[in-house]
């Protein structure tokens, strides 16, 4: 009697472009309302309202609320993780590894993204929620944190001298300056009166940043 072989299980079809594209729908639409709104104001009828798809197609592509959120964030991670430590394989090159140089290189490509895309400023809100949120302390973890150690090493090597303690205080200072010209550049105009080019205002950021490490 011949042994029956184990049939192979089932390919899994590839996603059509229909269905890609109205995953790439949903997942713009929850970047700009929990970038709007945040984690909380934001509600899945919302999502839905802004992707112009019903409440159902929003839980297939991004489960819960709160899972959809982590996706959300995750989406760009990657992104932006490898063009920073691109950012800093380039300056490597150069053993020009000063504060100054360290920080542009992990500020800039942020800013570089947001000029191509401008859905990258939501982003950079989703960001600001997710630093200042201990709710959001895995995703931080998983998304942004072995980005943020490896420049912290090469920063701490510039300054042996400082506890980490120190050296990480001063980079959440950074970044949470680089977030606040990301997301609040009209709060600068306003208060300055006269508008500043991006460029020299990021210029500006760098230099304010570096003295901090300095002191």
């Amino acid at each position: 009697m011949t042994a029956m072989l184990p049939s192979a299980p089932p390919r899994k079809r590839a996603p059509s472009a229909r269905a890609l594209a109205t995953r790439q729908r949903v997942f713009d639409a929850a970047e700009q309302v929990f970038a709007r709104q945040g984690f909380d104001g934001a509600t899945i009828r919302d999502i839905a309202a802004a992707a112009g798809e019903p409440v159902g197609t929003i839980h297939h592509h991004g489960g819960g609320k709160e899972a959809l959120f982590h996706a959300t964030v995750a989406r760009r991670a990657d992104t932006l993780s490898r063009a920073r430590l691109d950012a800093l394989a380039r300056l490597r090159a150069t053993d020009e590894l000063t504060p100054d140089g360290l920080l542009r290189a992990f500020m800039q490509p942020f800013f570089a993204l947001s000029r191509d895309d401008p859905r990258w400023r939501d982003y950079a809100r989703l960001v600001a929620f997710v630093s200042t949120d201990d709710r959001w302390r895995a995703i931080s973890a998983s998304c942004f944190d072995p980005t943020a150690q490896t420049f912290m090493d090469a920063l701490h090597q510039r300054r042996p001298d400082a506890s980490r303690s120190r050296i990480a205080e001063a980079f959440v200072f950074s970044v949470s300056a680089m977030l606040a010209l990301l997301t609040s550049q009209g709060r600068i105009a306003a208060l300055g009166g006269t508008p500043v080019p991006e460029d020299q205002q990021f210029d500006h950021l760098i230099h304010f940043c570096a003295a901090g490490f300095a002191a």
